[in-house]
């Protein structure tokens, strides 16, 4: 069946305005859990707005090790680096049932040369992106495995209505945590069951709180 139009009577993520606008020029396609929607090194100038769901940037080598770059939800949009026409710099996986809005190169860069105000936060976005991903490589470089997974886990929490314990917002696996610090899913458990057995941490619900200030060195 060919892809429904974006502009279905389907219910979809409030989206800014610009970016709505953007979205009802393509079309809505949906993706399974694990699906791929963007492979790292081909060519192709699609960009996705999801609508519903979730979608994981990431980079992988040749002995299947990943390093997950970002998570995007409803609002966000991914696959803008390719709009220069060279290939794509990493894959993007749904991590759940996900809708999105698929716009192709030409209708993009029509509707940037169009709206002024959108290509302007297009480029205020890629800036943004390279910050990000200079500071990831400065934290990979400089920062050791428990300090990466110490700022990761710090920058996921939010404070909880008791207690003042710190609650993660998401439930995230071993292999997802290892997989974004940049290091192996054993070398995770391993810390976090030492933060665990030293009353830093626990587990409820499957989701981590941080109990008290996690230490500067492990």
């Amino acid at each position: 069946m060919p892809p429904k139009p974006a502009a279905s009577d389907e219910p979809s993520a409030a989206l800014p305005p610009a970016l709505q606008l953007l979205a009802e020029r393509g079309v809505q396609r949906r993706y399974r859990t694990r699906a791929m929607l963007i492979e790292e090194g081909d060519t192709g100038g699609a960009v996705y707005i999801v609508l519903a769901g979730r979608l994981r940037a990431f980079l992988s080598d040749t002995r299947g090790r990943e390093v997950t770059l970002a998570l995007h939800g409803p609002g966000e949009y991914v696959g803008e680096m390719s709009l220069d026409g060279g290939p794509r710099s990493a894959s993007v996986q749904a991590v759940e049932p996900t809708l999105c809005a698929v716009v192709t190169r030409e209708t993009m860069l029509q509707y940037v040369a169009e709206h002024p105000d959108f290509a302007f936060a297009l480029i205020v976005r890629l800036i943004r992106r390279a910050r990000l991903a200079t500071e990831s490589a400065r934290s990979m470089a400089l920062l050791d495995v428990y300090a990466r997974l110490r700022r990761l886990l710090e920058s996921r929490s939010a404070m909880a209505a008791e207690g003042g314990a710190r609650r993660l917002a998401e439930r995230l696996t071993h292999q997802a945590m290892a997989s974004e610090i940049g290091c192996s899913r054993e070398m995770v458990s391993r810390l976090l069951k030492d933060l665990e057995q030293g009353g830093y941490i626990s587990v409820d619900r499957r989701q981590i709180v941080i109990e008290r200030e996690l230490p500067a060195r492990w």
